[in-house]
This record gives structure tokens, C-alpha cells and sequence, in this order.
């Protein structure tokens, strides 16, 4: 059976109003990314492949685990969530979020990216088509492979593999946290959902503190 572990980068700097200014670790980020890669050594095997999209964050997530020069895919890049946001606003008048917001505007992104109403840099569908491409090709017998990434992408593999709806979708993305763990199992059928959302290096009292969302 071969294995894909989705990571999601540590937190990065969730005040921004842009995508430059948020593609960097918080401190908190990066001891979000050094406890993983402790909790990594400590009890997982070795991995055939690892990957990183190439943004900031998801670099600094990587070398803050122990991977100074994993191979980097651009198509693991995020979602250009503050333009979308932004065309949903001129779409119909919906404010970007504040912190405590997103459960209710995520899905409208999603719905109206979905339906070609808006468009960041890239359609729902071109988003679509490069991270499934991603996961099909990582999705090999008796291969492990860690991909560092961000939750949007995390969530489009997630909606692949369970074929969900765009709200649902969104559902699934919500409560993706910082460094979580992600498990794909490589089946002879195919890959299939093993885990979700899993901060086993979070788990534990002096560092419930760190389990962040933004």
C-alpha cells in the first residue's frame, strides 16, 4: 500500500489584507512546523518523496519539519483566496471576512467560483485539474510521499476523493488547522481518505494553545 501525507503549512500571518504579506510563518508558525517534524521522526517511517508548493510558507513549513530541499510543485499552490474574495465583493457586495467570518463567506466563494461567476487568477476548474493531476501522480503502490501544502488544496483533494459539492467542499476546509496531518492510502483501487485534520503534535496540554486555524 503506498501513502500520501498531506501537511498543511504553520500558520502564517493572518492579519494580512494580500496574499504577499501573508505567505510567511508566524513564530508560532514555526515552531508549528519544528514540533511536526519532531513528532515526524519520532514515529513515521521514511519517505520516498517530498514536495512542497512553492510559496513561502509552504517552504518554510518544509525546512521547519527537516526538509531543506524537498522537490517543489507549483501546484500545490493555494487558491487565490484574496482575489476571489475580492470578485465576489464586486459580484455582489459581500465584505471580505474578518477572522471570525469565513464560515459564511467560504461556501459563497466556492459556490460562485464553482459556477464561473467569479475568477481569480485561475477558474475552478484549472484549480481542479492541477491538484487532482498532483495527487495522481504521487498516487503510486508502495510509494510514500509528504506534499506540504495549503488547506484549499488539502480540501479539493479531499472534495476529489469523496466527490463533494462545492458547500461541502467549503465545509471541509474550515477547520483544516495549521501543520495538520492528512492521510491518502494508496489502495489497488485507488487512493482513498485514511485521516483528516490530525495534530497528534499538538496533542497535548502546554500546546493546545497552538492549534490554530488562521
Amino acid at each position: 500500500m503506498g501513502e500520501i501525507i498531506l501537511v498543511r503549512h504553520g500558520q502564517a500571518n493572518s492579519a494580512a489584507k494580500d496574499e504577499e504579506s501573508y505567505d510567511r510563518l508566524s513564530d508560532l508558525g514555526h515552531q508549528q512546523a519544528k514540533w511536526l517534524g519532531d513528532y515526524l521522526r519520532d514515529r513515521e517511517g521514511a519517505f520516498d518523496k517530498v514536495i512542497s508548493g512553492s510559496l513561502r510558507r509552504h517552504k518554510e513549513t518544509a525546512s521547519g519539519i527537516g526538509y531543506q530541499d524537498p522537490h517543489v510543485d507549483p501546484r500545490l499552490n493555494e487558491m487565490d483566496y484574496f482575489n476571489l474574495g475580492q470578485a465576489l465583493e464586486d459580484l455582489n457586495g459581500v465584505p471580505f471576512p474578518g477572522p471570525d467570518e469565513f464560515a459564511a463567506h467560504v461556501p459563497q466563494v466556492m459556490e460562485a467560483w464553482h459556477r464561473a461567476e467569479i475568477m481569480g487568477v485561475e477558474t475552478f476548474a484549472s484549480f481542479e485539474d492541477r491538484v487532482t493531476s498532483v495527487l495522481q501522480e504521487a498516487a503510486r503502490p508502495g510509494v510514500r510521499v509528504l506534499c506540504v501544502t495549503s488547506g484549499g488544496v488539502i480540501g479539493m483533494i479531499i472534495r476529489h476523493l469523496l466527490n463533494l459539492d462545492p458547500t461541502r467542499m467549503a465545509h471541509v476546509l474550515l477547520p483544516i488547522m495549521n501543520s495538520s496531518l492528512h492521510r491518502v492510502h494508496v489502495i489497488p483501487q485507488g487512493p482513498i481518505l485514511a485521516s483528516f485534520n490530525a495534530v497528534p503534535h499538538l496533542d497535548r496540554d502546554d500546546r493546545l494553545y497552538a492549534q490554530t486555524h488562521y
